[in-house]
């Protein structure tokens, strides 16, 4: 389980930590009294989690680009990170196709970047590289893609993070090898988790931020694709795993370094237009329709993983179903507005944590 006493004092840097994903992970370790540093872009919107919880006055806010070596250098020579979670990218499929090469350059060199950073830092121990469960070459079979699966993509997104996948392993091996932990002294995981959900994400062409734009624009929500099929969970499912891990890595460096999926139980396989229609049914308000497509972009219909591994050697487990991450993420759409947002999420993590 994630310990609080563990991560008490340590010294974390989080890439991406204005994102989504990353500032639930900022809450959790700010709630377990870690000391942050984040690098990261300017946030999406002002309504995200992220500046509504105002965590830059919570931790050390640097902006900057996981492109600039220079910058990333001097993070790690400031601060002194212990712990690395890396989540900054280009997180979207749709964009990856308008600005391909700048996808390549953030989600594959930037994480080449990050991993020089760790070599050479004096500090730092652990790595967490956060990929995405699009790394894996994806036949659309109904089975779960394993760890040892091979890694592909058919888009640029999707391959630019089975590329990033083959770099992490690539330097594991030949700078972090697990074999040779006592002469380095530093160990790195890869995680793959699939389509997170929950509060104060409004990144455009994602479903949930789709819905509640057009939820409170009284707007008809447009489903793009309606039969594609994901693994959907609430982001704090993975964020304990990403947290887990790196614990676990601490106590064994050999042991777990590698790659782990974090993926929901089966019951979380849904459509877009099933989350989509529990999604409203939960907030009380919306009408959905079919998007006409304006492009003959290929979208995969199906993907799914298996996260045997992370059950059985880690002892992970999603404690959230699709309808306690469904009525999670609606509570905080509906109470940001009036309510602390910071507070919403902490007694979000606190009883997510009680759960575990």
């Amino acid at each position: 389980m994630v310990d609080p006493k563990y991560w008490k004092n340590k010294t974390v840097l989080i890439t991406g930590h204005t994102g989504f994903k990353g500032s639930w992970l900022s809450i959790w370790l700010l709630e377990m009294g870690a000391r942050l540093i984040g690098y990261g872009l300017d946030p999406y919107t002002a309504k995200d989690n992220y500046v509504l919880a105002k965590l830059a006055s919570k931790m050390v806010d640097v902006r900057g680009d996981i492109r600039d070596t220079r910058k990333l250098r001097a993070v790690f020579e400031q601060y002194r990170p212990e712990i690395v979670f890396h989540l900054a990218a280009q997180p979207l499929v749709g964009i990856s196709y308008d600005i391909p090469v700048e996808t390549y350059e953030v989600n594959v060199m930037g994480t080449i970047n990050i991993l020089e950073c760790i070599r050479s830092s004096s500090s730092c121990r652990i790595g967490i590289m956060v990929t995405s469960d699009k790394c894996y070459e994806n036949r659309e079979e109904f089975w779960g893609y394993r760890e040892t699966d091979p890694m592909g993509g058919y888009d640029p997104y999707s391959s630019s993070k089975g590329a990033a996948e083959i770099a992490i392993s690539a330097w594991r091996r030949s700078y972090f090898n697990p074999k040779q932990h006592t002469v380095h002294g530093k160990t790195i995981a890869s995680a793959r988790a699939g389509n997170v959900i929950g509060g104060g994400d409004w990144t455009c062409s994602r479903l949930i931020p789709d819905c509640m734009r057009s939820i409170e624009e009284d707007k008809t929500i447009g489903i793009r694709n309606p039969k594609a099929t994901r693994p959907w969970q609430h982001v704090l499912s993975p964020t304990a795993g990403y947290l887990l891990l790196a614990q676990k890595l601490a106590e064994d460096p050999v042991k777990y370094s590698g790659g782990w999926n974090f993926g929901p139980e089966q019951g979380c396989m849904l459509s877009a237009w099933e989350i989509a229609t529990r999604l409203i049914a939960r907030y009380g308000k919306g009408k959905l329709e079919a998007a006409s497509q304006m492009d003959n972009r290929h979208e995969a219909l199906l993907l799914s993983l298996d996260s045997t591994k992370a059950r059985i050697e880690l002892d992970w487990k999603p404690m959230l179903d699709i309808s306690n991450s469904i009525d999670l993420t609606v509570d905080w759409y509906k109470k940001y507005e009036y309510e602390n947002v910071y507070a919403i999420c902490a007694a979000q993590v606190s009883k997510f944590f009680l759960e575990l």
